[in-house]
């Protein structure tokens, strides 16, 4: 004792010396501070540099903001009127199209009927009525007529065929508008040349262009001789309509005699030219219908040029007026290659004020100005508890001395917590090494598994955090998965039996023996599973199943529970599980060797989830309720770990809950066979058997009374493990012949603790005669759920009598 107080003497003295050292440091550094820079002085003038500074960055930040808050205001109010620009444009080419499409099928219509017939089926009454019914198929034209080519040495029949003679365009280039006194018998008579064009059929709205040549116009003949040599329809430049003074032009197609090949040469093409047929356009008619179509709140200004001649633009519709420097053009195809339009659209009303912009950038300049208000105030404080620095020098000293001493008080209780923490889960491995029995093993294995339970409650944290930044990574080991299952229900057996609640695991043969996967992980999910059951059942029993997924897609609904209370289908857990919604997947992982896919259930009876809490059960920090923290306690991050874990173990986790009836928890999880063949497996089995079993029970045979299936199912799993063949039967009242045991002995019977006490006579009957058929001392022992429930109401010479839990 002395040595040990001398040598923490002598630590004890090193360290003040140390502090000491550094003690003299501040008070040297502090010391320089206020002579150099900690004056009144000094800090004054620094602040106020700061503070400038700081007005002045926080100024330029709001103008910045304002600027490209602006700039982003005037980019979208850009974008809508591209957007509205082009979807006028867009609209007014399709309207445009209908009636050229119109237009060039009655170019066709005249070419069979007109020239196809001898006689012709046309005359102009009837493309007079025709072009009259149908015109409300041409909304956008304002007349339609025909003209005929005739060439020079036709032309005198021609003219006598038809009563007039071929007049000459008049020149309306230089006259914008005509009078209503428009008489084509003014107008000259064409001169010679080599064919002509004159219009035959002409709707009533332009009759008064019946027998005028159209080439004998400069600027149309140009159009007609374009219009037959490419096939395809050719616009005019824009033009005052007669009479209406509205800017209009004249779409153009050639009337063939026979049908052409798309690839026919323009010589072909002028050989077999019929005619022409031509539709006169209302541009500003078209738009002004198209614009009321389409108004909106943000109403725009539209002007549709002809810029076949980019250096001379042609206005065909709308003005200039425009109080909005945005400017938008937006192409226009009218089918003829030849000439170019283009739509061009401003907004009519002024740009708002970009109050967003404003307002952001003053309240940035006002909440910096607040903040800068507050550094100002802030320094003048740190001044003036800076004067009173010396006064409380040394109650400075006096608390960091303490917390130093309470540093090192905390340091010395946390490793004399560790210590004996390590100490008692060191003595409980030691006291399994020594020669205990079956029962003190498990006693020594629960306290210690426990005290590794108080760690783990401490990792869960750890684990979530390590969730989060995806670091967490898994095992690869091979385990015993039944070895895990054991461990864990024997955890919460000292529970279950302090509220009467049967706990029971099942793990179907086709389970392989040993599995590679990470056996804590697993362990960990089953843990916090059952846990929560453990929490929320207060009667009838918390049922662990253990299947491949293969199995329990053939099975079938359960009939009867291990406690007898309704449960939950357990179906219904897995029911949204990609596994089973995808035969291929099931398919892959059945077919292969080394992977098993196997579904883990967790059964209780407890007191359920609502469904509205269903759907956030595996969310971080959440509880079904806030009265859950409160009764049961918990962090509620145990499914959301299990969740995490489940997807890293490539499987699939849900729940079935209905509340006053229970929940079942299933998940799937992905391992790797660690037997390589079918005789490992057996052969593992058999080892592990032989390490914890003894050989005493090893070809037994055994008979189990119990009424419940389920119930049944998990007595006989366990019951075989120790090497015990086992024969079920539902009732006493079955006679031994009917098993098919008469051939082979019966070493022992194992009776339901509720049929024994439901029917003590027929239960000693019984046995008596199995007694007499095999004439041999057979040991009977009583199933129970508690192994606090011991009776021994019951004596008979030849029977022993074990209670089982």
């Amino acid at each position: 004792m002395t040595t040990k107080a001398g040598l923490l003497g002598d630590g004890g003295q090193i360290w003040m010396k140390l502090w000491d050292q550094i003690s003299d440091c501040g008070c040297k550094i502090h010391h320089h501070y206020s002579h150099y820079i900690g004056s009144r002085k000094v800090r004054k003038n620094w602040s106020r540099k700061v503070l400038i500074a700081w007005i002045v960055f926080w100024i330029i930040a709001a103008l910045w903001v304002f600027w490209y808050m602006s700039s982003q205001a005037v980019e979208k109010r850009k974008e809508t009127l591209a957007s509205m620009c082009d979807e006028r444009a867009r609209m007014l080419q399709d309207q445009f199209n209908v009636s050229m499409n119109h237009i060039q099928a009655m170019s066709v219509m005249i070419s069979i009927f007109h020239h196809g017939k001898n006689p012709s089926a046309i005359d102009q009454r009837t493309f007079a009525r025709y072009t009259e019914k149908t015109s409300f198929e041409r909304p956008l034209t304002s007349g339609v007529a025909y003209a005929v080519r005739v060439l020079h040495t036709e032309r005198e029949q021609f003219e006598i065929q038809q009563g007039w003679t071929i007049k000459r365009m008049d020149n309306v280039e230089q006259t914008p508008v005509h009078d209503d006194e428009y008489d084509p018998a003014d107008l000259e008579t064409s001169p010679v040349q080599e064919e002509y064009a004159p219009v035959i059929f002409a709707q009533d709205t332009v009759a008064h262009i019946i027998s005028v040549d159209v080439l004998s116009g400069k600027e149309d003949r140009e159009n007609v001789l374009r219009a037959r040599e490419s096939g395809k329809g050719v616009l005019t430049a824009p033009f005052r309509l007669l009479k209406t003074n509205r800017l209009g032009v004249i779409l153009t197609f050639a009337v063939y005699k026979r049908d052409l090949s798309p690839n026919a040469t323009p010589a072909e093409r002028i050989q077999a030219t019929a005619g022409y047929l031509g539709g006169i356009f209302d541009i500003e008619s078209l738009v002004e219908k198209l614009l009321q179509q389409l108004a909106s709140k943000q109403a725009i200004l539209v002007n549709v040029y002809d810029t076949t001649n980019i250096s001379h633009p042609i206005s065909m519709y709308g003005s200039n007026d425009s109080f909005d420097g945005l400017h938008h053009v937006s192409p226009l195809n009218f089918g003829d290659p030849f000439r170019k339009h283009e739509m061009h659209c401003r907004f009519k009303q002024k740009p708002p004020w970009p109050w967003i912009a404003i307002t952001t950038s003053v309240g940035i300049l006002i909440i910096s100005l607040l903040v800068g208000q507050i550094f100002h105030a802030t320094v003048n404080r740190i001044a003036k508890v800076e004067d009173d620095y010396h006064e409380m020098m040394e109650l400075k000293k006096r608390a960091e001395a303490a917390d130093v001493a309470k540093s090192r008080f905390l340091a010395t209780v946390s490793h004399e917590i560790r210590t004996p923490m390590n100490g008692v889960l060191g003595m409980l491995q030691m006291l399994m090494d020594t020669d205990l029995d079956e029962t003190q093993q498990d006693y020594v294995r629960t306290a210690r598994e426990s005290g590794k339970a108080l760690v783990s409650l401490i990792n869960e944290v750890l684990d979530q955090a390590k969730i989060e930044s995806g670091k967490l990574e898994l095992e690869a080991v091979s385990f015993d998965l039944r070895a895990i299952l054991d461990d864990v229900l024997s955890l919460f057996s000292g529970k279950s039996q302090d509220k009467k609640v049967e706990l029971a695991v099942f793990v179907s043969s086709k389970v392989p023996a040993t599995v590679v996967g990470d056996p804590g992980r697993f362990r960990q999910i089953v843990t916090n599973l059952v846990g929560n059951s453990i929490k929320f059942t207060d009667k009838g029993h918390i049922f662990v199943t253990v299947n491949l997924v293969e199995e329990v897609v053939e099975l079938e609904d359960p009939t009867s529970s291990l406690s007898g209370l309704p449960v939950v289908d357990r179906r219904r857990s897995w029911a949204g599980f990609r596994t089973f919604n995808q035969e291929a997947s099931t398919s892959s992982l059945s077919s292969s060797s080394d992977q098993i896919n196997i579904i883990v259930s967790v059964e209780d009876t407890g007191q359920g989830i609502p469904l509205e809490a269903q759907s956030r059960v595996f969310n971080p920090f959440m509880q079904v309720g806030p009265s859950i923290t409160r009764t049961h306690g918990g962090t509620g991050i145990g499914l959301s770990i299990s969740k995490c874990l489940v997807h890293l173990m490539k499987g699939e986790i849900g729940v079935a809950s209905f509340p006053q009836i229970g929940s079942t928890f299933s998940f799937t999880a992905v391992f790797t066979n660690g037997c390589s063949n079918l005789n490992d497996q057996i052969s593992q089995q058999v080892n592990n058997q032989s390490n914890s079993i003894s050989s005493e029970f090893q070809g037994m045979r055994a008979l189990l009374v119990d009424p419940r299936p389920a119930r049944a199912k998990v007595s006989k799993y366990h019951i075989q493990r120790l090497g015990i063949h086992v024969e079920v039967v539902p009732d006493l009242s079955l006679g031994v012949s009917s098993l098919g045991l008469r051939n082979a002995p019966i070493n022992m019977v194992f009776i339901e603790e509720e049929i024994w006490e439901k029917d003590l006579g027929m239960s000693v009957l019984f046995l008596n005669n199995l007694r007499k058929d095999y004439r041999v001392s057979i040991k009977t022992l009583l199933l129970s759920n508690s192994t606090s429930a011991i009776r021994s109401g019951f004596s008979a010479p030849d029977f022993q009598l074990r209670l089982l839990s």
